[in-house]
Order: structure tokens, then sequence, then C-alpha cells
């Protein structure tokens, strides 16, 4: 019986077994065939397939040929296997990121069935349409057009100009040769000679090697010097730039080759070879500026004979989408004017111009002493005397008016420390004098009496009502603003009344206060006009830091794009009638003060005060020069870093800016 049972299990195992056999017709090995096909290509790597009449370290190599110049991998998918006998056919499903932009497209794949496998049938048009035998496929960037910057009126400010690209060209010097015209090379460009002779060595042998850009040729740096050296090249472009090489640099900022940091700070927004912005608004409107570049797959065959050009055929393009125009306020005369001024200033400088109808921002210059860095706007310095407009606004508001009588001494003593005034103070305003006099020449000690009636709270809001160390919404950069602290006892509230202890304005925030005061109300300033633009922009990449107590600020220092608000719930702002009364004793700094030069600009009266900020531990201390001063619709502020005094050095750079300014 037992026998029996085991025969008839042995004939049902049998008759299962070959209906098994029976569906299976061969579909799922072609499946897999299929899907193994489609992960070897996404891998670029299909060196351990089995291929009909092909052999797969060919395949392979013929894989890498055409598809290695796209610098990219596909993501390849299989879709549904259809059967004929022993033939299999599918589609492959193709998408690629080349760029920015996606490439997809679906091909017909066939595999042949040898035996108990599947094998590829190897061709062309596995990899790419309408490719065919030969030929290898690269992929191309479709440079976006830069989106300009435009000053008032919309004139342009940046935009593409001229340029000479020098440096070496591999294909016109023998390899043995490269090693010595790239020292020849860099020796005339100024170049560090190593460094280039690297970079050089460590190009492709068709490779252009920059070393400069040039807007024009000097005399050092001819184009028969440049042509003197093997595969020395001078190649003519186009490259977005400002007037001059130094103009409004510090403000607008540059354009130039991505580097590596900033391509790897791009979460792969920037590729190599990319041009992108660096510094101030180029930077800050980078990714509105840059536009999106557009994309070229190009199959290229063989040459048809030595020496012709090869055939080209585009498989797939984008077009390139130009950066968006950014239109500032900036006067491209006026900015000049002010870089032309501060030309010759050795410490770092400023000079800052608004319209105080508007709030526009016309110049915001810095010297060369700057270094390159963005004093204008960015520099926190103590603004010393140019603070007694926030004092006298404080004092308005506590009863006082220019005719009010103060008392203004040699000297004033407060918890031990001894504050006096200026060397050569008139002694003609000492004593009790009115409080326009005390403005116009500038009497410390008068000011620093008033403490016992001005807190500094009062200071804080007063500023704020002038439009200094509050939010600019309206300006789209990255600037400080001024800061006043709201509490401040003893000396550190008696050197706020003179603009020290920790009060820090920036040439920007003392030309916004003495524009509220042309204006009759607050100015709020505005440099960049398409708000969108502003709202949209790539967050800035500069961060605020804190300058040394006394207000100086190092080109390494830097400064959030706007203040907190002011710490009062809410600040009155300056009125008309207080904004005549600080008009009335600006002007007498010009008509009986020590600014008496100013008298002689042609145009509407000025008005004006001048600051002169101690700073550092050396006897006598070293000063930072200011002047501010208001010229109809016009309000100008000007700094020099260890100046001296405002009225000697800084007030003659104001004449001469205002007089050319008409």
């Amino acid at each position: 019986m037992g026998k029996l049972r085991n025969v008839v299990f042995g004939l049902v195992t049998l008759v299962m077994a070959g209906s098994l056999a029976a569906c299976d017709d061969g579909r799922s090995g072609a499946e897999g065939a299929a899907k193994q096909l489609a992960s070897s290509l996404e891998a670029l790597d299909v060196g351990q397939l089995a291929f009909d009449g092909k052999d797969a370290a060919a395949a392979n190599d013929e894989l890498k040929a055409v598809l290695g110049g796209l610098d990219a991998k596909p993501s390849v998918r299989s879709g549904d296997v259809k059967l004929d006998g022993d033939k299999a056919t599918f589609p492959l499903n193709y998408s690629w990121n080349i760029g920015s932009a996606k490439w997809e497209y679906s091909l017909d794949a066939t595999l042949k069935k040898s035996g108990d496998k599947w094998a590829v049938q190897w061709n062309a048009g596995l990899l790419a349409p309408q490719l065919t035998e030969g030929q290898t496929l690269s992929a191309k960037t479709v440079a976006a057009q830069r989106g300009q910057i435009l000053g008032a009126g919309d004139t342009p400010i940046v935009e593409d100009r001229p340029v000479f690209r020098v440096g070496i060209d591999k294909t016109k010097v023998p390899a043995e040769q490269a090693d010595a015209s790239a020292r020849a090379m860099a020796a005339l460009l100024g170049l560090d000679v190593e460094e280039y002779a690297k970079q050089v060595a460590a190009s492709g042998p068709q490779a252009f090697v920059e070393g400069i850009v040039l807007r024009a040729y000097t005399a050092e740096i001819t184009e028969a010097r440049i042509k003197a050296i093997p595969g020395g090249v001078s190649i003519l472009d186009s490259m977005a730039l400002a007037p001059t090489r130094t103009f409004a640099r510090a403000l607008l900022g540059s354009v130039g080759q991505a580097s590596a940091e900033q391509i790897e700070k791009s979460n792969g927004a920037l590729r190599a070879g990319d041009s992108t912005g660096t510094g101030g608004l180029q930077q800050k409107y980078d990714s509105l500026l840059r536009g999106k570049d557009g994309v070229e797959v190009v199959a290229m065959g063989k040459p048809a004979s030595e020496g012709a050009t090869p055939e080209a055929k585009v498989l797939f393009s984008t077009p390139a989408e130009a950066g968006t125009t950014l239109k500032t306020t900036l006067d491209i005369k006026l900015q000049q004017l002010a870089e032309e001024t501060l030309a010759g200033v050795g410490p770092a400088s400023a000079i800052v111009a608004l319209k105080p109808s508007t709030g526009a921002v016309l110049a915001a210059a810095s010297g060369p002493g700057s270094n390159g860095y963005n004093t204008a706007m960015l520099g926190q310095y103590a603004p010393g005397s140019t603070f007694k407009i926030v004092d006298s606004l404080a004092m308005f508001r506590n009863g006082a008016n220019p005719d009010s009588k103060v008392d203004c001494p040699p000297t004033v003593t407060v918890d031990g420390r001894t504050f006096k005034n200026s060397e050569g103070y008139p002694e003609s305003s000492l004593g009790s004098v009115t409080l326009r006099d005390a403005f116009a020449h500038s009497c410390n000690t008068a000011f620093i009496n008033a403490r016992d009636t001005v807190s500094q709270a009062q200071l804080e809001s007063a500023a704020t009502a002038l439009g200094v160390a509050v939010e600019a919404p309206k300006l789209g950069a990255d600037a400080f603003l001024g800061s006043v602290p709201g509490e401040a006892e003893g000396t550190q509230h008696a050197a706020s009344m003179i603009g020290q202890g920790k009060v820090l304005f920036s040439p920007l925030s003392a030309a916004i206060m003495a524009a509220s005061v042309a204006n009759g109300a607050p100015v709020s300033p505005q440099l960049v006009i398409n708000a969108d633009a502003a709202a949209a922009a790539t967050p800035s990449t500069e961060a605020g830091a804190s300058p040394a107590e006394g207000g100086t600020a190092s080109p390494s220092s830097s400064a959030s794009t706007a203040m907190a608000p002011p710490s009062p719930a809410s600040t009155k702002p300056i009125t008309k009638e207080e904004a005549a009364s600080l008009s009335d004793m600006m002007r007498a700094v010009v008509t009986s003060g020590h600014a008496g030069f100013l008298a002689q600009v042609p145009g509407a009266p000025v008005g004006a005060k001048t600051g002169t900020a101690e700073f550092g531990n050396d006897d006598p201390p070293k000063t930072h020069a200011w002047i501010v001063a208001v010229h109809g619709d016009l309000a100008v502020a000007v700094f020099v870093e260890d100046g001296g005094l405002g009225a000697t050095t800084s007030g003659p750079l104001l004449k001469t800016f205002l007089t050319a300014a008409g």
C-alpha cells in the first residue's frame, strides 16, 4: 500500500511539473534581462551583459565613448516586454538631468534567446534617438544673457563691454614649449608664475588657459608682446562690466567665473565654468541676474575626410532665459564724481548722496583706502559731532529752540572724566550762548551739559525720528543703518551727547539723518527700485559683525541689512517745524561757524554739520572726520577714517563734490 502511495505521488508531481513548464513561455527571463540592461545602462557599464553577436567589452567601450561627453548618468527604466518566439522587444525609458534641463526619451530594445539565456542585440540606437554608428554625444551650455544693472533713468551701469581675454592657447604651442610660454606669459601679466604654469600643465592639449581679462591694452601689456610669446593669444570678447574698473565696485560687486567654494555652496545651481556675482548687488541678486542657461545635446560624427569639419546634429535643446534687469536709483554722474573726489584720499573714506524728496540713493562711493570694502553703506563708526543734530531735536522736544541759551564752558567733568571742546574753539562762543551758536561752533561741553535734561532714551527716539537706526524696507541692499542705545549712564551717556560712546553710524545713515532734515519728515532710503526682485533675492552671505568700541570698522567687518525696530513703542517722526529749526542751525554752521567755505558753493544755500570722533588709545587720540550737508534736494555725508578734523579734511571734499554736482 505504501509503495502504491509513493507511485501515485510521483505521478502527480510529474504532471504538475509538466504543467508549469508548459506555462513558462520565457517571459520571466526576458523581463529579468530587460531590467538588467536598464540598470547597466543607468550605471554606464554593460561589461557584464550577454550580447548577441557583440563582444561585451567592445559594447562597453562604445557606450562610454558615446555617452561619456554628457558628464552625467541617466535614469533608465525598462517597459513592458513583448515576446515573439525567441525574440523579446521592450522600451527603454531614459531621463537625463543635463544642466538645468531634463532630457527624456524612449527607445526600443531587442533581446534574442539562445538556449536558456537572453542576449542583447546591441546597436547605437539603444543609447539615444537618431544616433548612428560612430557618433558621440556631448552637452554644452547655452549661456543666458546676464541681466543688466541700471541706474537712474534706466541708464545702463553694468552691461556687456568689450574685453580681451589673454592667455596661452595650447593648440598653438608645442608641448615641450608650453611650460616656458606659461612662465613668460605669467611674468608679462603679473601673475604667480608657478601657479599659472601648473594651470597650463594640467590643462588638456586643446585648452585655452586664461591668465587675465583686460578692458584695454596697457603700456606694459600690448598685443605685440602677447603674440611674441609662443602660444600667446588675446581673444576679443565681452563681459558684464561697469563704466570703469572701480565704478561702485564695493556696492555693485563683480562678475566672474564661479570659484570652487561658490560652486560647492550653490547646491547644484553653479557648475565649473559658470559666471556668477561676487559681492554687492551682483551677488545678492545673482539668481535673478544670472537667468537660466540653455542646454544643447549634440551628436558628433567622424569627419568625412582629414581636415573636414565633423557633422553635428542637435538631438535636444532648451532655450536660455535671460536674467532679470535690476533697476537702481544710482546717478552715474554723481557716483563717478564722488569716486573722483575720493581718488586721492589715503585712509578708508566714503561719500553718500541722497535725494531727500524721494530717499533715492544717488551715490554711495567708497574711496581707494577702503580696499574694496563698502565703507559707504556698511562702515560702523562713531559719528562725532554730526550727532548734535539728534541732540538738538531731543532738546527741541524738551522745550528748547535755536535761540535758547546754553552754557558752553571750556571743559566739563563727568564721573571723573574730563570732556573739552576741539582745539582752536573760539573764546567768543564760550559762556552763555544761543543753542544756534553752540551748534554752529560745535561746543561739546554745551551738549554734554544737556545730559541731565535729555535722557539716553530720548536720544534714541530722536535718532529714529530722523530715520536713523530703523528698518529700510525699500533699500534693497546690505547696509548698516545706525545704532543708538536706548540706555546709557554716566560717562557713556555724556559721550553719546557728542556722538561717541556706543553710538555708531555708517556714512549712509549720516546722509539719511541730513536728508530727513531737508525733507521735513523721516527719509527711508531706496536703492533697488524693482521691489519684486528684492523680495526674491538670494539671501545675502554678508553677516553682521561688531566693530571695536569707538566705531572703527575694518574691511573685513560687515553689517546686517536692517536694524531691529527701536525700543520705544512708538516714535514721533520729525515735524516740518522741527526740521526748519534744525535747518536754521545747519545754515549757521556755514554763515557763522567753521564751515564758511561752503558759502561759496553756487546754487541753493548749503546747511551743514561737521563731526570729529575720537577713537583708539593714542595720546592724543586719532580721529575720524565727518561732515553732512543739505543743498537743495541733495543730502550728502562725507567720511574719512583717521582723517583728523571734519572741517579741514572732509569739508573740502564736500565743497568739491557739491560745486561740481551743480
